[in-house]
């Protein structure tokens, strides 16, 4: 193979790879636009089953609450009754049997108001943790919905995408050899993209390992088209390019849901 052949089949290649780069991307976005959504639909599924649960936790105190409340009220009516009878008592027996009924009773409510505070204290950390996290979660549940509500609209998008560029895949591939299409395909069925990658300086850019001396000298000649020995990528001299950027680092595609 003559070097002009060669460098011109390294050309379509590098064309036909960054097409191959695209498609990987948008197949990428497809693949993780609803596992984003579902990764923060579980978020607010949490934070909405805490906030259940504090809810929960809330009216179960202020049940307690209303309870202590009327009994702090019943016990107070039943000792105001008492005292006013105690004015009525006729016996010394009778009048110590009802100053030991209010003493309990009276004891019973200090402990009852000693419970109702400590329950307002309670009440007050669990509005206090709701209202902190109301912040969180109704944010969570904004993004959800806008998320949501994109979501299938960029899908659509990426598809109409996706097939714009299996059809500019399949010009990029007319144009090269048959035997040299079909080697790239056989690698790119086999290997983690990308297929064809550069050499500088003696290392391979797709697996990051040096060339063998020997290999590198014929890659340099420039006359077939060699494959990695340690990753079995196609590789080129990126000095046979010096016009053209054969290889930009890709970019990290935005997301579907962003």
């Amino acid at each position: 193979m003559s070097t002009a052949v060669y460098l011109d089949q390294i050309r379509q290649l590098v064309e036909l790879q960054k097409v191959d780069d695209a498609i990987f991307a948008v197949r990428q976005e497809l693949e993780s636009a609803p596992r984003q959504l579902d990764e923060l639909q579980a978020k607010f599924d949490a934070s909405n089953a805490q906030r259940e649960r504090i809810v929960e936790k809330l009216t179960h105190l202020q049940e307690q609450q209303k309870r202590l409340a009327m009994e702090i009220d019943d016990d107070s009516a039943r000792i105001k009754k008492s005292k006013n009878k105690l004015m009525q008592v006729e016996n010394t027996r009778e009048y110590h049997a009802m100053m030991r009924e209010m003493d309990s009773m009276e004891k019973i409510n200090r402990s009852r108001e000693e419970e109702k505070m400590t329950l307002m204290e309670e009440v007050q950390r669990q509005n206090e943790a709701l209202a902190e996290l109301d912040l969180t979660h109704g944010a969570l549940q904004a993004e959800l919905e806008v998320r949501r509500d994109g979501l299938e609209e960029k899908i659509q998008l990426a598809q109409a995408k996706l097939a714009e560029l299996e059809e500019k895949r399949q010009h990029a591939a007319g144009v090269i050899p048959q035997p040299v299409f079909v080697r790239y395909e056989f690698i790119r069925k086999r290997l983690e993209h990308p297929v064809i990658v550069g050499v500088r300086e003696g290392i391979c850019s797709g697996c990051h390992i040096a060339i063998p001396p020997q290999s590198f000298i014929e890659l340099q000649r420039g006359q077939q088209i060699l494959s990695c020995p340690n990753c079995q990528r196609l590789i080129f001299w990126n000095e046979h390019f010096p016009d053209m950027e054969l290889q930009a680092a890709p970019a990290k595609p935005k997301t579907l849901v962003d």
